[in-house]
């Protein structure tokens, strides 16, 4: 403990010393007027102590520093002037004694701090303790001392001293009962109240005896005053200091126990007390100890009252608190199993639903899994609060469709289920064209018409099928739904898990060959129309595992894209393209061209990655044509403006820009004047089967035509006979790809093909 912590030891030792060494030294006067300095560092004390550590309970403190000066000023009055009267029997001294016992009451009424039990129930331990303390005073000494006596009391006014600390004690077992946690300031405190009692019990008996005061006045005026020492002591004590609060704290019920069997027991005793007593008792002597004892008896019921009252008041705060927590719990499922945005089932309810039915054995109905085509460019187009829009609207009108029994989900994203645990087979069909029909309708949302399509896999219910085996195949379906066009519902078959499973088996094989450098390059010539010779290449791809039949393109790409693989191959094919294609443009001035994926244009790094391989390889960008297909340009968004962003990039370092297989896809005129594109390669299904097919010509004309008009180049691909090479040349187109020039090769075939070309067209 440190030095400064240690003040309220040094003042109780100090003022025991003095009040001890009083007694024996000075007389009566010298005893009172040294008592008298004693109470006035007591109040020194208490204020010390309440300016240095600042307690919950100032008001509290104060009133006992206006006790402690009342208790000083009176033991200096009878110092000074013992003889001065303010009635007949009553001297003043006694009159300032007793007004510091209204303060000292006051303060620990407020010092008290309820935790747990009412207010009321307070009062009613006091009004217990203060008639049990009646009784006692009233039993023990009024009646025996002073009814019995039959010599006058000399001072009358001590009379009042056993009744006073009847009603202090009363507030020092209030502060017991309210008090949850007694610290060590409140047991000092609780100390002087019982000196304080002991010394006016004591200096009853001897003005009741009439026994002599001088020389025995540190057993009573001292023991008074040393009740405001420990009162100081506790104020300078730094548990004085406010604590941290704790809510949970709670009145011990053994210490409650114990007091009410005491108090319960105290009156009866002190009644049966009196009557052995005294034999011969007057009607007086017996009423009050009765009275108050009864009063003892109906405070107690009161207190039982209220400890009911308070019970049945915590019981329904309890009922309240469970149903508001049960309440909670079911809005915090709801919102854990319900969409925010729609208010519709998640995941996780959807597969209770789906454990549900398989459950029960049901082999009826069907799982549908929808998802919106095209929803990604709504979102990237018209940002997401359209987006969120557009899913409300869907889910509102997919909700209408729903019928008894039926469940409808958002999984996550823009995918929908519907579950239809007892629809037939005929119903299940009608019921997608329904729900297709429903999203071909135009949806308005703040000023703009939206035109969605969705997709849906179908997924029949069956008695040994789980939930994930249901949403996995019901997932498969749709994806068949997509890549057979969309807008459209796909049944599961079994077939669709297989292919599945052998895509998951490509994807493995493909990170294996990636890793194992299995594939190669070739290269087929892009020839000059006009001339015939070779003036640049398309690289291709191939696949070719050891020991193993070649793998196709059409086999392997897609499981690529799909994979995200496809970033790490293109990478691969453009480098090698370009270390490959760098000696022929040294030499023969050919160029080559590397189709790119849009998940490579989607990369933040794809314009340093082919600065990069064209630094590598010593190639000039001017002899890198980059292949896209047109799908890629058409969207919007934060992807599409990257793409641009890089394809402008590269042009500015003279990087050319094809777009592949036009007229396929979206073939707007829009994107081919207004986008960083310089070549435009013919779609080989243009090419005519039939060389009279007059119809088919005129398309290819026409995009000649237009091309010519844009200042774009033109390459045809498919050129697969002589008729087309023919065809192409009359309608002005310049190049020409196919097998009528050459299929692809290795790049030791394409540097023979060169060398073997005695002319190179640029």
């Amino acid at each position: 403990m440190n030095g400064d912590r240690r003040w309220w030891c040094w003042w109780l030792v100090a003022a025991a010393l003095v009040i001890g060494v009083a007694g024996f030294v000075f007389g009566m006067t010298g005893e009172l007027l040294v008592y008298a300095l004693v109470g006035l560092g007591a109040v020194a004390a208490v204020v010390t102590g309440v300016r240095i550590h600042r307690p919950a309970r100032t008001s509290a403190w104060t009133l006992f520093a206006v006790a402690a000066g009342t208790g000083t000023t009176a033991c200096a009055v009878w110092a000074v002037a013992p003889d001065a009267l303010v009635t007949p029997s009553l001297t003043l001294n006694d009159a300032v004694f007793l007004c510091s016992y209204p303060p000292l009451a006051a303060g620990l009424a407020l010092l008290a701090q309820r935790s747990g039990t009412s207010r009321w129930a307070g009062i009613t331990e006091t009004g217990v303790v203060l008639c049990t303390g009646t009784v006692l005073a009233w039993v023990l000494l009024y009646d025996p001392y002073v009814m019995d006596n039959p010599v006058p009391l000399s001072n009358p006014a001590v009379v009042a001293y056993p009744f006073l600390d009847a009603l202090v004690t009363g507030m020092a077992i209030r502060l017991i009962v309210v008090q949850a946690t007694l610290s060590r300031p409140h047991l000092i405190v609780l100390g002087a109240i019982a000196m304080m009692a002991t010394s006016d019990v004591r200096y009853f008996l001897q003005v009741a005896r009439a026994e002599t005061v001088e020389g025995s006045m540190t057993l009573s005026v001292g023991a008074f005053i040393g009740a405001y020492v420990l009162i100081g002591a506790a104020a300078l004590h730094p548990g004085t200091a406010p604590a941290e609060p704790r809510p949970e704290a709670t009145v011990s019920t053994w210490r409650m126990l114990t007091l009410h069997v005491v108090l319960v027991l105290l009156g009866p005793l002190a009644t049966v007390y009196a009557v052995r007593r005294d034999t011969e008792l007057h009607q007086f002597d017996l009423i009050v100890p009765i009275v108050l004892t009864a009063a003892v008896s109906v405070l107690l019921v009161v207190r039982m009252a209220l400890a009911t009252r308070l019970a049945e008041n915590q019981a329904a705060t309890l009922g309240r608190s469970l149903a508001e927590q049960a309440a909670l719990q079911d809005s915090m499922r709801h919102q854990a199993l319900h969409d925010s945005l729609t208010g519709l089932p998640h995941r996780s309810l959807l597969e209770e639903q789906l454990a549900l039915v398989s459950a029960a054995g049901e082999s009826r109905g069907a799982l549908m899994l929808l998802d919106l085509d095209g929803f990604k460019d709504v979102n990237d187009r018209l940002g997401h609060t359209i987006g969120d829009q557009l899913l409300v609207t869907v889910a509102d009108r997919l909700r209408r469709l729903l019928g008894p029994g039926e469940t409808l989900a958002r999984p996550g994203g823009d995918e929908f289920a519907m579950l239809l645990p007892a629809a037939g087979a005929a119903e299940v069909k009608a019921r997608a064209d329904a729900v297709l029909a429903t999203l071909r309708r135009p949806v308005e949302v703040t000023g703009h018409t939206l035109h969605v399509t969705g997709s849906i896999g179908v997924r029949r219910l069956e008695a040994r099928a789980g939930a994930d085996e249901l949403l996995s195949d019901a997932d498969l379906a749709l994806y068949a739904a997509k890549a057979a066009g969309k807008d459209r519902y796909e049944l599961f078959d079994p077939r669709l898990r297989r292919e599945q499973a052998e895509r998951i088996r490509m994807v493995e094989r493909l990170r294996a060959a990636l890793d194992a450098d299995e594939f190669t390059v070739h290269y087929q010539p892009i020839v000059a129309l006009r001339s015939g010779v070779s003036i640049g290449f398309e690289a291709l791809v191939r696949w070719t595992p050891p020991e193993q039949a070649p793998v196709g393109p059409d086999q392997f790409i897609p499981a690529a894209e799909d994979s995200g693989l496809i970033v790490g191959l293109g990478e691969w094919v453009l480098r090698r393209a370009c270390a490959e294609a760098a000696p022929w443009h040294r030499r023969y001035g050919t160029t080559i061209a590397v189709n790119v994926s849009p998940r490579q244009l989607a990369e933040p790094s794809f314009a340093a990655v082919v600065r990069q391989a064209l630094a590598d390889s010593g190639l000039p960008p001017n002899a890198l044509t980059i292949e896209i297909t047109e799908g890629v340009l058409v969207r919007s968004g934060a992807q599409t403006e990257l793409t641009l962003a890089h394809l402008s990039e590269l042009r500015a370092d003279g990087v050319r820009v094809a777009i592949d297989d036009f007229g396929t896809g979206y073939s707007s005129l829009a994107y081919l004047r207004d986008l960083p594109i310089d070549i435009l390669k013919i779609d080989k299904s243009f090419m005519p089967d039939d060389p009279t097919d007059a119809q088919q010509a005129a398309l290819v004309r026409a995009v000649v035509d237009l091309a010519r008009s844009l200042g774009l180049t033109t390459v045809a691909e498919g050129v697969e006979t002589a008729h087309h090479a023919e065809l192409l040349r009359t309608l002005g187109c310049d190049r020409g790809q196919g097998w009528l020039f050459g299929r692809p090769g290795p790049a030791p075939a394409a540097a023979i093909r060169l060398a073997a070309e005695t002319t190179v067209g640029v």
